[in-house]
């Protein structure tokens, strides 16, 4: 008989050592008596997502972990961040994700987050959506927080674009250059949608409020991430599954559509540290009843690892591990769990990092070894040992009994 898995990928978990909590990671250093149950009763291990040393996307990194090569199906996060919020990227059409943005009277840019805004930018997004440069029509759209997503259409648009967005503050925005014919036409156009963006949006009444409240103005919209629609194959025919996919933020969303799978929206579950962790959980678990594959991603403790705040990367993780204990109550004796991370986000780094990150897989019937704690250094030495995230998808669907025999 056929057995169902859960796939939890708990966004950006991975660190290092803090000496504000004592030496430990932020993941050692919570409580996590569900996670450490899962570790102890089953076999763990960890797992670079891409390679070892490569620092991963979570986009990159979710594609390896479900099965594919980046290397060979990856066309830019553009066109994910699109699918994910609900737009259509056809063929022909250039994508970006966006941040609104600020910037100085200098278009130098001071918050690439507009101060985290979360209101209103449905509205903002309005006052750009179906905006006509020349033959090119720039489609926007909101996201999640300060999140947004482009798609430029147009006769004879190439991908091959450098960033406005300077990925750093303090420095000015910058005009980007395409690399052949085609891909300097979409850097005509998307350099002139980022001036006119400006324009429409230093003047316009959200603003005008949050300026008025001493909040950064969200007075720019900044594409990065440029890309074109990929071909990927449907994952319930490559694996044998009927799946449904859980996620807080449109990017990962977006790569569940391409991949067919059941996108759920769970209400309260914002992505951010406020996120309904536990709303998740029983969503998760009461999916099962119709779909034998769950990929569930939870971006709280990325979003704490970005801010470089450990106290409250801790806390989110000791949120996350209530919500597996939920999940590991829920479920039945033909279920498997595998807990990880789509790579690290180090607090001292701020960023992505091409360290490993812990692997943990519960489940019927498994011979489990000595590990008893689920953390970056408690793994070391598990059965799983050192595993690449294009190894995920074999193992789980092993032990689900869909594989199919290689050889005679």
């Amino acid at each position: 008989m056929a057995r169902k898995a859960i796939l939890l990928i708990v966004d950006g978990l991975g660190d290092r050592a803090i000496p504000g909590l004592g030496g430990k990671t932020p993941l050692a250093y919570a409580n996590t008596p569900n996670l450490d149950r899962a570790a102890t009763l089953g076999v763990a291990g960890l797992m670079y997502p891409i390679g070892p040393g490569v620092v991963a996307g979570s986009d990159t990194a979710h594609l390896a972990i479900l099965g594919m090569d980046p290397y060979e199906v990856y066309t830019g996060r553009g066109p994910f961040e699109a699918a994910g919020i609900g737009m259509d990227v056809l063929g022909g059409d250039v994508a970006f994700r966006v941040n609104f943005s600020t910037v100085d009277a200098n278009m130098v840019v001071t918050d690439r987050r507009a101060g985290r805004i979360t209101e209103g930018t449905d509205q903002l997004a309005q006052a750009l959506d179906g905006m006509e440069l020349g033959d090119v029509t720039a489609y926007f759209k909101e996201s999640v927080a300060h999140r947004g997503a482009l798609v430029l259409r147009g006769p004879a648009l190439g991908p091959h674009v450098t960033d406005v967005d300077p990925h750093e503050t303090n420095k000015p925005v910058l005009t980007s250059v395409g690399s052949d014919p085609a891909s300097q036409r979409t850097a005509d156009a998307l350099n002139a949608f980022v001036r006119r963006s400006h324009v429409i949006l230093s003047d316009h009444p959200v603003n005008k409020a949050r300026e008025a409240a001493g909040k950064p103005p969200a007075n720019i919209a900044l594409p990065r991430g440029v890309g074109v629609a990929p071909a990927v194959a449907p994952l319930d025919a490559t694996w044998h599954v009927r799946s449904v996919c859980f996620v807080e933020t449109a990017l990962i969303a977006g790569i569940g559509r391409y991949l067919g799978m059941n996108v759920i929206d769970v209400p309260g579950a914002t992505g951010g540290l406020d996120s309904d962790v536990l709303a998740t959980a029983r969503a998760v678990v009461d999916s099962l009843s119709c779909h034998t594959f769950v990929l569930c991603n939870i971006k709280g403790t990325d979003v704490a690892g970005h801010d470089s705040q450990a106290e409250a990367k801790v806390t989110m993780i000791e949120r996350i591990d209530e919500a597996v204990g939920a999940v590991l109550d829920g479920i039945d004796d033909e279920t498997f769990l595998l807990v990880t991370a789509d790579h690290s986000t180090p607090c001292e780094v701020g960023d992505h990092s091409g360290d490993p990150v812990p692997v943990c897989l519960y489940g019927p019937n498994l011979v489990a070894d000595n590990v008893t704690e689920f953390s970056e250094a408690g793994v070391v030495g598990g059965a799983l040992g050192w595993i690449r995230g294009v190894d995920v998808m074999p193992v789980v669907t092993n032990l689900m009994g869909v594989r199919y025999k290689f050889g005679a």
